[in-house]
């Protein structure tokens, strides 16, 4: 845009469009124009912030530029549009009032403290030393304190605490980091701390923090309210108390995440590198998978068997009270729930939802409106490679590479999101957990109205996973009200997801892996080679189908899924096999009847099951307690020694046989030789399979991009071998990077597979 060429003063009308509302946008274009000396107004509009803007056609042009090149740290400026209008005169800059209107702005996620206010915070002579509510225009509540747009105090859970004097008049002031800053509050005016606990009087503030550090010191597991729902804490240090924590939540074996009280903490107990370093501070503070240091002042039970820790650093103010007394610096901090359960938001909730589970309640009254679990990362390659995408990234849109209509896709029903779609924009939601408990469909539907009132999509299509059996898709069509649903397969919607993410036009070899998906043929599928774009795909390659004895008894139980493995191989089941010596003589006897007689056995290619098999046979896990925590625990073997070999695969038409991996393993395994060889030479033979299954694909087809999805990939050894080798045969790997490979970003692939098929 030039308008240089126009009368010497003009006035011009710029619609800025993205996250622009909660960022300091406003401040930052009253600066701007009165630096380009420039007068007019500037204001927050449902459709986006609206400047007008009047002076010399240079500095307006100017104005048009730095908009969006220079804009606050924590803006996405997505489009700035201009248009001429008349000249008014003046000489002044306002700020107006918001207005609202149709139209459609982005919200911005919820930040972490940010180093002025933390600055403030520790400062005595300051009016908010030690306040646990600090925040500015840079950092705090967003997402989860709105309730409707344009974003503004009204329309947050802050509106029922009216500012004092100096906190208006910094609201109030252009000039000051607070300027419109909605959660904004200090001592005088804002929330306040309460401790409850049973059979004693509320301590509120100070008293309710010397309360909470006591009882942590002392061994107790409190409740705490965070951003986006309470945590369950204690000190990662206690054995005892961490074992007790994991007994009352239910929790099995899978582990806790820890939040340690700085960096120089979290690297006593981690190891950390450049990226994993700058994930941990930067404004989003999700929770980042790091190796443990051996020796780590870490309770085993914190993470019993996995060699990594889920490690975060204190994002709010209430975090670092928690630290800022002489006691743990490293805090069990995991989400305060029931294992299965939404996470708890209001302080009535927790005190019910929680007992049994809590000693002791360290909440506040300010209302959290949606609720947002931590977010989940690991670096892979110097990649981020998203887990769980929640706090800190949601609601922050994806721009899509083909166009939508008004669309909701459900997701699917494990590590549910769901995703809204209208045009080039795409809304993941935070993470709504497991679709198998009423609350946790209460929680989707909360959130789903919620998010369609922040982006004003109205869905006019319903998108779901093709199993009639997911309560995803039975929502969906509960709720479709004459809009019509559209079924999309499970593994064409982990390609489709990473292809979006990455903007990709045209046909992929995909490899789609993971532990269920509902196939075409009604079989459990799960190693999937893809030939597929948005419109559809064709299955060329996939594991050879073996029985999955009594469906999730089969998964709950890698032994089982070992020995039916080595039965499909026509492999015996040796003694001296730790799969066998983990069952005892009923349970073979049962087991051998069933796979002979195919009684509740469904066919499965799933690779996620191979890889319990492996775990198995190598004596690593016979029992799962959580999802793939026989995969984690094998990788987590993995040795590091090169030269160590790989196994190799049998291909014939579109099987991939294992036979001959399976038969090398055992051969490996009655050798002596180790578990962590066994995964290292089992990985790799994956890796060079891969290839050997692309360079077949490539030469019929003549396609040299490859697209990884599905949970496997979350394994950073399959991952990294995987991207090095194809990328070393000359292939272009389109992995995750935006969106996790899990279940968790179905939805977007299935957003933008309906968009395909309507094509």
């Amino acid at each position: 845009m030039s308008i240089t060429n126009e009368p010497e003063r003009v006035r011009g009308r710029f619609l800025v469009t993205g996250v622009v509302q909660g960022v300091g946008f406003r401040p930052f274009v009253y600066s701007l124009a009165r630096e380009l000396g420039l007068s007019g107004q500037v204001g927050n509009t449902a459709a986006g912030v609206i400047a007008e803007v009047e002076g010399a056609a240079v500095a307006v042009d100017a104005f048009g530029h730095r908009v969006r090149t220079d804009a606050p740290p924590l803006a996405a400026v997505a489009t700035v549009t201009f248009e001429p209008v008349p000249s008014r005169g003046g000489t002044e800059f306002a700020i107006l009032d918001s207005t609202a209107g149709p139209g459609r702005t982005l919200v911005s996620p919820d930040v972490a403290t940010c180093a002025d206010c933390l600055a403030e915070f520790t400062d005595p002579s300051d009016r908010r030393y030690r306040h646990p509510f600090i925040s500015c225009t840079n950092c705090g509540p967003r997402f989860t304190i709105i309730t409707e747009l344009p974003y503004d105090r009204p329309a947050t859970t802050m509106a029922d605490f009216p500012l004092c004097p100096d906190c208006t008049r910094e609201y109030a002031d252009p000039a000051d980091r607070r300027f419109h800053a909605q959660p904004i509050a200090c001592p005088a005016c804002g929330p306040r701390l309460q401790l409850v606990q049973p059979g004693l009087e509320t301590a509120y503030d100070e008293d309710a923090l010397a309360a909470a550090h006591g009882l942590l010191v002392d061994g107790a597991i409190l409740a705490v309210k965070g951003l986006g729902g309470f945590h369950l804490v204690c000190d990662a240090g206690d054995q005892a108390v961490v074992s007790t924590l994991r007994k009352r939540k239910d929790r099995g074996d899978k582990p806790f995440a820890v939040m340690a009280a700085d960096l120089d903490a979290a690297r006593r107990i981690a190891w950390i590198d450049a990226a994993e370093e700058e994930l941990l501070t930067g404004s989003r503070h999700p929770i980042v998978l790091l190796r443990r240091r051996t020796g780590a002042a870490v309770a085993e039970a914190v993470a019993p068997g996995n060699p990594d820790l889920g490690v975060m650093l204190p994002y709010t103010p209430l975090h670092h009270l928690l630290f800022d007394q002489p006691g743990p610096c490293v805090l069990v901090m995991t989400s305060g729930n029931l294992s299965g359960e939404p996470i708890v938001t209001t302080d009535d909730e927790a005190v019910t939802r929680l007992s049994g589970l809590a000693d002791a309640w360290l909440g506040h009254d300010r209302p959290i409106h949606v609720p947002c679990d931590d977010s989940v990362v690991r670096i892979v390659d110097a990649v981020e490679l998203p887990v769980r995408r929640s706090r800190g990234y949601a609601p922050f849109p994806i721009d899509l590479p083909v166009p939508v209509l008004p669309a909701l896709a459900v997701g699917g029903d494990l590590k549910n999101t769901f995703c809204l779609g209208d045009g080039q924009y795409a809304w993941l939601s935070a993470h709504v957990g497991d679709m198998d408990d009423l609350a946790t469909l209460q929680a989707f539907e909360r959130a789903e109205r919620h998010l369609e009132d922040l982006t004003g999509v109205r869905p006019e299509v319903l998108v779901a996973d093709k199993h009639p059996a997911y309560r995803s898709r039975q929502w969906a069509e509960l709720h479709a009200d004459g809009r019509p649903v559209i079924g999309v397969q499970h593994h064409h919607a982990h390609i489709a997801s990473v292809l979006a993410e990455h903007r990709h036009q045209g046909r992929v070899i995909g490899f789609a892996f993971d532990g269920t998906g509902y196939g075409d043929d009604g079989a459990v599928w799960g190693g999937e080679v893809l030939l597929a774009d948005y419109a559809g795909f064709e299955r060329v390659a996939h594991l050879k189908y073996v029985p999955l004895p009594g469906g999730d008894a089969g998964v709950r139980n890698p032994c089982r899924m070992a020995l039916s493995h080595l039965r499909a191989a026509g492999l015996p089941w040796h003694p001296d096999l730790p799969s066998v010596r983990a069952c005892a003589r009923a349970e073979l006897e049962l087991l051998a009847v069933q796979l002979d007689r195919d009684i509740a056995c469904a066919p499965t290619s799933s690779m996620g099951r191979l890889f319990d098999a492996v775990s198995s046979l190598a004596g690593v896990c016979h029992r799962s307690g959580y999802e793939a925590q026989a995969a984690i625990e094998l990788e987590g073997l993995v040795s590091s020694d090169r030269g160590l070999g790989r196994y190799e695969f049998a291909v014939t038409g579109e099987e991939i046989d294992p036979a001959p991996m399976l038969a090398a393993v055992v051969r490996d395994v009655l050798g002596g030789v180790g578990p962590g060889v066994v995964s290292a030479r089992f990985h790799q033979g994956l890796a060079e399979l891969m290839v050997t299954l692309a360079d077949r694909v490539r030469a019929v087809q003549g396609l040299n991009t490859v697209a990884l999805s599905g949970g496997v990939f979350v394994n950073t050894v399959l991952l990294s071998a995987t991207t090095r080798a194809l990328t070393g045969a000359g292939f272009t790997v389109l992995r995750p990077r935006r969106v996790p490979p899990t279940d968790a970003g179905l939805a977007l692939g299935q957003l933008v597979v309906a968009a395909g098929l309507a094509r």
